[in-house]
């Protein structure tokens, strides 16, 4: 029987889904692929920021109640971890989906995770999804939600979006306005370097009492001159000679050049927390919320990629749940080695409880 069918029939069940998103007078966002290149590909916090909580989650150890599904989960498909890949995705598109791929027998055989922007939901006339188009290369691809056994053929796993129904937010659009403030400085750095690393100073023309002003000519073979000899980080500190009335006037950092510089830090602690992770995991300067790196990584696992390798993890059990019946796929807490200090604790809290026996303290650190 069609799942999706029998929602679409049972109209008391749920409401039917919108889908006409989108406010009045909106600017246009950027395209996925600008968005990725110039926040993902062109910003090295974005860009080390994803890849600390994706690989983390890639490196949690996961356990199973099935052997098999966990050989499934943690196999490497088309050159790609599974959770890995699926951490990034969500971090920065908001979506991620997997696809069941099946064995003759109909057994799952391997998961591979599909480039969320080249995924489109297709609804029914209720709104809901009944297959999804994946666009590759000029061809299309029509793949069912479900197989003819009732089971998902694609899982897609998603972050909350409040005004989407079909679709997760990312925090790459979230965190735009600070990515572009960030890149826009990093320009601005490098503009200063290319200017011997400092700003531009002033090449004043004293004619005296009777002398002339100087000519358009001249100004431009001055300039020319300047350019040429004595512009850009090579010609740093080389001696300028002046004659006929000109003198060179340096200028320094204004404090509205220090107020931009202080800009960039502030845009990059807004980026990491965009994403989740500690600004001081990223180096950067000014923050102090945490007393060591130890504190900031705990931190990083309990607020970002646990509740991430949960979201993940739970819905490919629940995408699988046909196949392995009453499997579980969790992160096993006891060999995260950043929880080691919190793992030691209740281990010293349970054993010094004297009025618990033996069996109850296994019972309480999990222990069989």
């Amino acid at each position: 029987m069609n799942w999706f069918g029998r929602k679409a029939a049972s109209s008391t069940v749920r409401p039917a889904l919108s889908r006409v998103y989108g406010t009045w007078n909106a600017p246009a966002p950027l395209s996925w692929e600008a968005q990725v290149r110039e926040g993902y590909l062109g910003n090295a916090i974005v860009q080390r920021s994803v890849r600390l909580v994706a690989e983390a989650a890639g490196a949690a150890p996961i356990a199973a109640g099935d052997p098999a599904l966990l050989a499934l989960v943690t196999a490497t498909s088309g050159g790609q971890g599974l959770v890995e890949t699926l951490a990034s995705q969500l971090l920065l598109h908001g979506n991620g989906y997997v696809q069941i791929l099946t064995d003759g027998a109909g057994a799952p055989a391997e998961l591979f995770a599909l480039r969320p922007d080249r995924v489109t939901v297709e609804a029914d006339g209720r709104g809901w999804p009944v297959a999804y188009r994946y666009k590759a290369g000029g061809c299309a691809a029509v793949l069912p939600a479900e197989d003819g056994a009732g089971r998902p053929a694609v899982v897609h796993v998603k972050a909350l979006h409040p005004l989407d129904d079909h679709y997760g937010a990312g925090c790459l659009a979230a965190a735009q306005g600070a990515i572009v403030a960030h890149n826009a400085a990093a320009k601005w750095n490098a503009a200063l370097l290319g200017n011997a690393a400092r700003p531009s100073g002033a090449l004043i023309h004293d004619p005296g009492d009777k002398g002339m002003p100087l000519s358009a000519e001249q100004v431009d073979r001055l300039r020319e001159e300047l350019a040429e000899s004595f512009a850009g980080g090579a010609n740093a500190g080389r001696p300028l000679l002046l004659e006929g009335g000109l003198k060179w006037q340096a200028l320094s950092l204004s404090p509205a050049d220090m107020d931009f510089l202080e800009l960039k830090h502030s845009a990059a602690r807004e980026i990491a927390m965009a994403f989740g992770v500690p600004p001081m995991l990223l180096g950067l300067p000014g923050d102090a919320t945490y007393a060591n790196y130890r504190e900031a990584n705990r931190a990083l696992w309990r607020l970002t990629v646990l509740p991430l390798c949960a979201k993940i993890l739970g819905a490919v059990s629940q995408g699988l749940a046909g196949w392995f019946g009453g499997a579980e796929l969790r992160v096993d807490m006891d060999r995260v080695p950043a929880l080691a200090a919190d793992r030691m604790a209740l281990w010293r809290e349970v054993s010094g409880a004297d009025w618990l026996t033996a069996a109850e303290k296994k019972a309480l650190l999990g222990v069989d």
